[in-house]
């Protein structure tokens, strides 16, 4: 059970990037498998921000382009896109508690932390070491 970051998807979506190779290879091992694998909704508008975004993304897509890209993904039946559940609170308030130096940007990682701990998913594939903070989380970089 592993969930992809934003950064592996865009990554994987950016030809001229030099974590392009491993990054789709590990986006196609999750989409071809047999294995369950998670996104968040956080994730995929992070990623249409990105991709979309002429300041960000080398050569931006058009809005449509990024959304062709996230249909194929959500067309795959392993993948369950993480929502809040009745639970959320209550988890993000415990994680909050143990880690009470998390701000700023970081809030948006505690947000894809909190569902994947909501929903126990353990693993996460990402380049974002700020989740190594996240100690229940098995960070796990595409490129290693």
């Amino acid at each position: 059970m592993l969930a992809l970051d934003t950064n592996v998807l865009v990554y994987a979506a950016d030809t001229s990037s030099p974590e392009h190779v491993p990054c789709r290879a590990r986006l196609e091992a999750c989409r071809g498998g047999s294995v369950p694998w998670y996104l968040t909704w956080a994730v995929i508008y992070e990623f249409l921000r990105v991709v979309t975004h002429p300041r960000v993304f080398r050569t931006p897509w058009t809005l449509t382009e990024a959304w062709q890209f996230i249909d194929a993904l959500l067309a795959s039946p392993t993948l369950t896109v993480l929502k809040e559940t009745d639970r959320h609170a209550e988890v993000t308030r415990e994680i909050v508690r143990t880690i009470p130096a998390l701000r700023g940007n970081i809030v948006h990682d505690l947000h894809t932390a909190a569902l994947m701990k909501e929903h126990g998913v353990r693993a996460l594939c990402t380049r974002d070491t700020d989740f190594h903070r996240f100690g229940f989380l098995e960070v796990i970089d595409p490129l290693a």
